[in-house]
């Protein structure tokens, strides 16, 4: 389906116009079906990605700095998403030894078996969207998505 049948559309709109509702609108679903695979977690994407990157720290503290960096959505507010994560005994978080004006995060052990638990949902997840494309258009598509968010100013 083109995205103008999505959205009703009669009018005829130029291929950039067309791309970027494409990607709003493919982000959107993508977004609705990783947030039911997340729900019964209680856990939203962003905190989702905080515990994905503090899994990948490998048993290191990041600071919330390092975090947020980090994060898919830059404008995630990372002290409330580390908040809730606490309330959750998901991560733990402490002052640095070295600077007392930095605030450690870690990921509990809780934390990491919630993510071994969601890992094979998560790559189901992932390969639904892909399934009708080979690897080589999925290549393509992510050399393209580079290209177009890359773009020079």
């Amino acid at each position: 389906m083109t995205i103008e049948d999505v959205i009703k559309s009669t009018v005829k709109m130029d291929n950039p116009k067309r791309v970027i509702l494409n990607i709003m609108y493919t982000q959107n679903v993508l977004q609705d079906k990783f947030n039911e695979v997340l729900k019964p977690y209680d856990l939203s994407g962003e905190q989702y990605n905080v515990l994905r990157i503090l899994r990948g720290q490998k048993g290191n503290p990041a600071n919330m700095c390092v975090i947020q960096d980090r994060m898919l959505a830059k404008t995630s507010n990372t002290t409330r998403l580390v908040d809730k994560l606490l309330l959750k005994d998901f991560v733990t978080r402490n002052v640095c030894p070295n600077n007392r004006r930095k605030i450690e995060v870690a990921i509990t052990e809780k934390g990491l078996d919630v993510l071994t638990e969601l890992d094979p949902k998560v790559i189901e997840h992932e390969n639904v969207f892909s399934e009708n494309l080979t690897t080589a258009e999925l290549e393509l598509l992510n050399e393209l998505l580079e290209k177009f968010r890359n773009q020079k100013n």
